[in-house]
């Protein structure tokens, strides 16, 4: 299955990744999918701590002007943007019907999706995916994915008040499938998991033979160790966010953390790790599909010192980090 990237005609596309530590915005051009692609622009800019909180748009001026931000410091040229959402107002399904045609199951999905997704259906926005099912002749996988339509009108919302031009709205996990894809030098065969590490949530996608086998997001990342160094050193939220990160500009006195607070973060990277293995044991336990051969990170989390090391030990998977630009043809920003 190909997971098409969403140009709709257009010389590139814009890419808004609005977390709730940072928005981050790519401009692409996809030339020849098959020799990569160029990188055209590339913004940063940090999100006001608690404008979004567990995927609650709490401040919108605020995003909005870090949108503004992102995009205007990069250089980007183009106005139609893609985003991403992901959390419990986003349910995803692998589901096996009665083999039918796509025009018969679009007649039928609000049917369908009633028996599968926990909300009223006249509430969300719903998609599908018709997938290759060879074993039984009379029935077909499908994949169905439903967001809230509140979800969706928020990220919209956003994105046009900061003169944007909202083309599609994807899963982010799905994202992370387009991004494993499109950076491959082959056809992805076996059992790969994705896990992009946040700073207020992770995402999986488990890809198998390059079709999302599992996906599924877990309320947690790279927070709680800035959480947990404010409680351990009784400093604030942005000190702690640098001390996290090893930033030059933090105090010269916490150069080297005190072991308590190095315990304290082993604590949470133990937690976080322990959620992940967990996700990735039900794949396993719920599925007849080959084992998992690899483990990619992505994220800011995914830096934290220990982590990918702390997986590795807890799973006993490879792990290795997920390069989004291994494709990017020279010359690009």
């Amino acid at each position: 299955m190909k997971f098409a990237l969403p140009g709709f005609g257009k010389k590139s596309v814009l890419g808004i990744d609005i977390g709730s530590g940072a928005v981050k915005a790519a401009e692409i051009d996809i030339k020849d999918r098959d020799k990569g692609f160029d990188l055209l622009g590339l913004g940063i800019a940090p999100m006001p701590h608690e404008a979004i909180v567990q995927g609650a748009f709490l401040n919108a001026g605020a995003i909005v002007a870090t949108i503004q931000e992102a995009v205007e410091s990069s250089g980007i040229k183009t106005r139609d943007a893609v985003v991403a959402v992901s959390g419990h107002s986003v349910i995803v399904k692998r589901v096996t019907l009665s083999r039918m045609s796509a025009e018969e199951l679009e007649g039928q999905i609000q049917w369908e999706a009633e028996q599968y997704i926990p909300f009223d259906v006249n509430e969300v926005n719903l998609e599908f995916q018709i997938l290759e099912n060879f074993e039984n002749p009379d029935q077909m996988d499908v994949l169905l994915v439903a967001a809230k339509k509140d979800l969706i009108d928020d990220y919209v919302q956003v994105l046009t008040e900061a003169g944007l031009n909202p083309v599609a709205v994807d899963v982010a996990s799905f994202a992370l499938a387009n991004t494993f894809e499109i950076n491959q030098d082959a056809e992805a065969e076996g059992v790969t998991a994705l896990v992009n590490i946040g700073s207020h949530a992770v995402n999986i996608c488990v890809m198998q033979d390059g079709v999302p086998a599992f996906t599924r997001d877990i309320s947690t990342g790279g927070i709680q160790y800035t959480q947990e160094i404010q409680k351990t050193l009784s400093v604030g939220f942005e000190e702690a966010e640098r001390i996290k990160r090893g930033d030059a500009g933090a105090d010269q006195n916490q150069a080297v953390l005190p072991q308590e607070v190095e315990a304290a973060l082993r604590s949470v990277t133990d937690s976080v790790v322990g959620e992940i293995s967990r996700s990735l044991d039900f794949f396993a336990a719920t599925t007849d599909s080959s084992r998992i051969e690899k483990v990619l990170l992505s994220g800011g989390g995914a830096q934290i010192t220990g982590l990918a090391r702390a997986l590795h030990e807890r799973s006993g998977f490879e792990v290795e980090s997920l390069n989004p630009l291994a494709k990017a043809l020279p010359g690009g920003a």
